[in-house]
């Protein structure tokens, strides 16, 4: 019975998809940021132009999103990584209780991110980024594939908060 009872706790309806999302993403992440490192070379390359918005280059954030909370030791480091650990556990519950697509894919969008951006501080020690989006004189903040997993994510999640279908109410016959 209690074994029964901890599955449930772990594995739901939405688990299948929201799993494979996330190993998805996690896949994508990783073998663009083994292809830009070490096929593509972008290191040895410098500021690559690919449009007259969007340029490639090599950045090593050692924080969190943006840059936030740089982290040098080894222990700062073993600390994003166990947070990112924690996080993914955390967002493996919640989707045991999801009961329909967008929130389940919205959540393995997160988990994938999350763990991309914890494999490379744990391999490299800091995540590679190499997006670098510009306009008008202005460059947002380079980022990579595990990146815009976790913003899709998070989009979609706030979607479902607010418009979705749990938000329905059923009409008394």
């Amino acid at each position: 019975m209690a074994e029964r009872s901890i599955r449930r706790w772990l594995w739901g309806p939405s688990s299948p998809l929201g799993l494979s999302i996330a190993a998805l993403a996690l896949s994508a992440d990783q073998l663009h940021k083994w292809w830009m490192l070490e096929v593509y070379r972008i290191a040895e390359m410098g500021e690559v132009a690919v449009t007259p918005f969007l340029n490639l280059v090599m950045v090593w954030n050692p924080g969190i999103s943006y840059g936030l909370l740089p982290q040098g030791s080894v222990l700062g480091k073993a600390v994003l990584i166990a947070i990112a650990v924690a996080a993914i556990a955390g967002l493996t519950l919640w989707l045991a209780t999801i009961r329909n697509a967008i929130g389940a894919a919205a959540i393995g969008l997160v988990m994938g991110g999350a763990a991309g951006n914890a494999i490379d501080r744990a391999v490299h020690g800091a995540v590679a980024d190499f997006f670098s989006f510009h306009a008008m004189g202005y460059y947002w903040y380079v980022f990579n594939i595990a990146d815009a997993a976790i913003v899709a994510g998070v989009i979609g999640l706030l979607y479902e908060s607010f418009f979705g279908s749990h938000k329905k109410v059923s009409k008394a016959s």
